[in-house]
């Protein structure tokens, strides 16, 4: 082997073992219940198998009841985390934010008022975070119920839910919040999904008594109006859809409470879905949050403060 040769295959093993040190990972936000913990992390490196990392990563501090449901990261293109959660059950209080780099130290923490404007607002559950990166802004959406704003069915009128919106640039100005979705019953835990330019899904729970299962909904932007709801795809008792883009196919991944088991469905178009249980391996005890992609070297910070 001449020299030039061998200087370039020594380039090339660089090369590629810089690019295995940087790639990203899975990361899925949870919690435990009862929900007074904090957060916590799985990690993947495939989408299907997940571990767990011991460890609380951000205490719930914020509001009266000190709770952390529901949590949802984006990473922004700065790579600074950005974090959404429920902090109590009931109440108008607002929903709690966060920042990081590292997944482990926070700043910037407090509650976002999203609903003080409504005082009659019963609570406001499952924030959900979009970088929408056309208008390069963070869409946030949660539902919410606002008794004797809208028809219902057979549940009480506490918990006919609605999908509201606020949007931001820098997560210290926020537009002013509206109705996001109103599909004509009652609305939790919805997700937007971007499948291609202008075609969007909402991945969403039908929350009334007799459904209780996962629906999607289409728009041609991410603010909707989302038309055309599905029938479902999920079983009786089923909630907090988190997806994720693998192998050409998305999966959508959700927890089976009424059976007590993480489950997930696969589909190429968001009208057909397959049963992808045999697919996915998710630690018993996993409540729902939100799948995002984080840089290999924060895992590894993560990894190491775990031992």
């Amino acid at each position: 082997m001449t020299k030039g040769r061998l200087n370039i295959l020594v380039v090339v093993l660089i090369a590629s073992l810089l690019a295995s040190c940087q790639r990203d990972v899975y990361m899925y936000t949870s919690f435990r219940e009862p929900a007074d913990g904090g957060l916590q992390y799985l990690y993947s490196e495939d989408g299907y198998s997940w571990t767990a990392i011991d460890g609380i990563f951000l205490k719930p501090e914020l509001g009266e009841q000190k709770i952390m449901r529901d949590p949802s990261m984006v990473r922004g293109k700065d790579g600074v985390y950005h974090l959404v959660w429920t902090i109590g059950w009931q109440g108008n209080e607002g929903i709690g934010y966060a920042s990081s780099k590292d997944l482990i130290n926070w700043e910037n923490k407090k509650i976002v008022p999203v609903m003080a404007h409504e005082e009659t607002t019963v609570n406001i559950w499952a924030p959900e975070l979009f970088y929408d990166e056309d208008e390069d802004r963070y869409i946030i959406i949660w539902a919410s119920t606002i008794p004797e704003r809208f028809p219902r069915g057979e549940e009480e009128e506490r918990n006919n839910h609605r999908m509201y919106y606020t949007s931001t640039k820098d997560f210290e100005t926020f537009t002013e919040t509206k109705l996001f979705s109103d599909p004509g019953f009652s609305i939790i835990d919805a997700v937007i999904v971007k499948k291609d330019k202008n075609d969007y899904v909402l991945v969403l729970k039908d929350n009334t008594r007799p459904n209780r299962n996962l629906k999607v909904a289409f728009a041609d932007n991410p603010l909707g109006p989302y038309e055309n709801v599905s029938v479902p795809y999920s079983g009786f008792k089923t909630e907090g859809p988190s997806v994720v883009k693998l192998d050409g196919e998305w999966l959508i991944y959700f927890d089976s409470y009424g059976t007590m088991s993480y489950e997930a469905v696969s589909t190429t178009d968001f009208k057909t879905f397959k049963n992808a249980n045999h697919k996915i391996s998710v630690p018993q005890g996993h409540k729902h949050g939100t799948i995002f992609k984080a840089s290999k070297k924060d895992l590894e910070r993560l990894l190491a403060r775990d031992e």
